[in-house]
């Protein structure tokens, strides 16, 4: 590992977290969006409703592994890409938490102590 002098590991662009995390369903919103497609037209094409489908564009719902496989196959999206993106969004969204943070510190310094 390369490390530069007097420059914090946590300042390096490729160690920082992004501000906002980026939900799959951004991902699926600008596709549909470029490729003029919409959200009912998508929700009728892989058997899902339009309100399911327009809670995970919103993010208020995650993409779980059906779906993934299900967009991949309407929209050629590939499935372990939306995975990942979700993946990463909750891991996050767990890390801001700060109560939960601070049960993982607890868990911690019990641990330790074993």
């Amino acid at each position: 590992m390369i490390t530069l002098q007097g420059v914090s590991p946590d300042m390096i662009a490729n160690n920082l977290t992004p501000f906002q995390p980026t939900h799959p369903g951004e991902l699926i919103k600008d596709e549909l969006e470029a490729r003029h497609v919409s959200q009912s037209k998508l929700a009728e094409r892989i058997g899902v409703s339009p309100s399911l489908l327009n809670e995970i564009i919103k993010g208020k719902r995650g993409v779980n592994t059906e779906m993934a496989l299900m967009i991949e196959a309407a929209m050629d999206i590939p499935a372990d890409l939306l995975l990942n993106l979700q993946s990463a969004y909750n891991m996050q969204m767990a890390k801001s938490d700060i109560s939960f943070m601070k049960r993982l510190s607890s868990i911690r310094n019990i641990a330790a102590i074993l």
